[in-house]
């Protein structure tokens, strides 16, 4: 059983983690295959969105401690699966095609981290988010790398100095999740996001996503200067003049994707 299956939809992609018995964690294999899929995706223009979900009762809980454990000698190994996983949670960022996470169960650890990774989150009710690695001796330290650039300081901080669970609605006032909504309706809600969003230019939600990374982190000058070189330039984009000249001519756009 692949333990990372894809399957498209039009111009959405859904990447699911599918270890159900073990919470769908991040095992060295399981971050490999996740990354191979990513590359499939940056290369395909005809998916324009997104979205990562797991199978089974959790989303996913963080990295699989069997390879954690029994190794304290070997920091080369611990070295291999940390560089994998920021790959990983590097990739989510750098993949043109916006990426929503879709939550259900348990995000824990990596995998609260992998959550913030994402552009998008949207949680079930009843969903859980949790840096808990404290409670064992483990700090997240990698988790907390996007969960304090997505909530600030003093949330992350409580998360992980805490290890507590943090509720949907809590997550979502935090700003790690953007919606929250009814179990029965998550994986319609994310699907009918996605749509949403995959129905504009994929060249222009590539350069959006691309600028916005690019300046998010800059002093406030420095992000000006950079987003008004990037306008500037997407200005030039045939799918910026065919939505703008499609728009004063009150009719829908054709996109070019480029």
């Amino acid at each position: 059983m692949d333990a990372v299956l894809m399957k498209t939809e039009g111009p959405v992609a859904w990447i699911i983690l599918n270890r159900p018995d073990k919470r769908n964690a991040l095992s060295l294999a399981v971050m490999k295959a996740f990354r191979e899929i990513l590359q499939r995706i940056e290369s395909d223009a005809s998916v324009r969105v997104v979205i990562v979900k797991g199978n089974g009762p959790a989303f996913c809980a963080g990295h699989d401690l069997n390879e954690l454990v029994g190794k304290s000698q070997d920091l080369h190994h611990f070295r291999t699966l940390f560089t994998e996983c920021t790959r990983l949670m590097e990739g989510l960022h750098r993949l043109p095609q916006p990426v929503i996470a879709q939550v259900h169960g348990i995000a824990t650890a990596a995998g609260c981290q992998l959550v913030a990774a994402c552009d998008l989150a949207l949680a079930e009710r009843g969903a859980r988010f949790a840096t808990p690695g404290v409670k064992i001796g483990l700090f997240c330290s990698t988790p907390m790398v996007p969960l304090v650039r997505v909530i600030g300081r003093r949330r992350a901080l409580e998360m992980l100095l805490t290890g507590r669970f943090v509720s949907a609605e809590e997550a979502k006032a935090f700003g790690l999740v953007n919606r929250v909504t009814a179990p029965e309706a998550l994986e319609e809600e994310t699907r009918a996001w996605a749509v949403e969003i995959a129905q504009f230019s994929g060249f222009t939600l590539s350069f959006g996503k691309r600028t916005f990374y690019g300046q998010v982190d800059l002093p406030e000058s420095a992000a000006y200067t950079y987003a008004k070189e990037a306008i500037s330039m997407n200005c030039l984009a045939e799918d910026a003049q065919e939505g703008m000249r499609a728009f004063l001519e009150k009719r829908p756009p054709v996109w070019k994707g480029r």
